[in-house]
């Protein structure tokens, strides 16, 4: 297996003419007059899903299916750069969409699968969100949370959490995987060259645009001890041994890609890991900034998921699948608006 650093550079070369065009057009002819423009995108770690009140609001005709709340970090670096600098407002436009993946934001038609008031025969699939966010010569900053659906890491997840019920390891069969399954190794890698192919599309639809990439927080513990195997409120039968490999060689090695292929074009990376470290999903309610595989949410998020056997509603939880709380996005807002600032101050 080559070296990530030689695989970046030899995919990055590959659709680097993409950008080409995109770094001649100059920084100052960006933005509008009497605001700047910000586009948010990203898959549920942006979206929210059940952090505060829908946008849009429940039986809204314009409801997508995406899950975005008013909780979620965009709305509140929103509220908080209402007015930046005095006079010149920043003009958000949030297209996040859970469950997206990496080719979702720039390729890519997307499905939604909420399962908040999903009309008969399903929700219809939405454009890339490049395109939904319209994109172009007058954005300002777009900003990117996306990655581990394209692992994915929900379904590793489940897949340890299946493992760890009858005693297996689920890094036993990301190791040396059966026909057919890739290794975590082989996962990481593609999502590199997937994440290059995007961030590629994204400077070439928005070549003014500031991009600032978002990475996961600490979804697990420090140590995998730290978790209850018998709580569904923390990630349940996932082995302690497995808790400790999906930190360090799945979660980790996730940030680490975002952050080497957001240098790697000279952007931003927001580590929002560091700062979020003693406030995961095995921590008690009050100190936990991820909610577990059950969880606290909003009173229109469901307790069990269609298609699932997961039912939540039977300890009095709602099925938030490791995902964070308010409390999770405010933290994640707070490092996201100190990017913004400090790139709207450079322009």
């Amino acid at each position: 297996m080559r070296h990530p650093v030689f695989r970046l550079r030899t995919r990055a070369l590959a659709v680097g003419l993409a950008l080409a065009a995109s770094t001649l057009v100059p920084a100052s002819s960006a933005g509008a007059a009497d605001h700047y423009e910000w586009a948010a995108l990203g898959d549920s770690y942006t979206a929210g899903v059940f952090v505060g009140d829908p946008q849009p609001a429940l039986g809204d005709p314009s409801r997508d299916g995406c899950d975005r709340t008013t909780n979620a970090y965009p709305d509140v670096v929103d509220r908080e750069l209402a007015e930046f600098p005095p006079g010149k407002p920043v003009r958000l436009t949030n297209v996040s969409c859970g469950a997206a993946t990496i080719a979702d934001i720039a390729t890519a038609k997307q499905t939604p699968i909420s399962p908040v008031q999903a009309p008969e025969g399903g929700w219809p699939a939405v454009a890339p969100q490049t395109e939904r966010a319209a994109l172009g010569d007058e954005t300002d900053i777009v900003t990117i949370g996306v990655g581990g659906n394209s692992l994915p890491f929900g379904g590793v997840l489940l897949k340890c959490l299946a493992e760890g019920a009858v005693g297996k390891s689920c890094r036993d069969f990301y190791t040396n995987p059966p026909e057919g399954e890739e290794s975590m190794q082989d996962k990481l890698a593609r999502v590199q060259d997937e994440y290059i192919e995007m961030l590629a599309k994204v400077h070439e639809a928005a070549p003014n645009a500031k991009v600032i990439t978002v990475g996961y927080p600490a979804v697990l513990p420090e140590s995998g001890s730290d978790c209850n195997r018998l709580s569904l409120t923390e990630v349940g039968s996932i082995t302690h041994a497995d808790v400790d490999w999906l930190r360090e060689d799945v979660l980790k090695q996730l940030n680490n890609t975002i952050q080497r292929v957001t240098n790697f074009f000279g952007d931003r990376y927001v580590d929002v890991y560091s700062s979020s470290v003693g406030h995961d999903a095995c921590q008690p309610a009050g100190t936990k900034w991820v909610e577990g595989i059950c969880g606290d949410a909003e009173n229109y998020w469901p307790a069990k998921l269609p298609g699932t056997l997961l039912n939540c509603g039977v300890i009095g939880k709602r099925a938030t699948l490791v995902h964070p709380n308010a409390e999770g996005h405010a933290n994640t807002a707070a490092h996201v608006e100190r990017a913004i600032r400090i790139a709207l101050l450079d322009r």
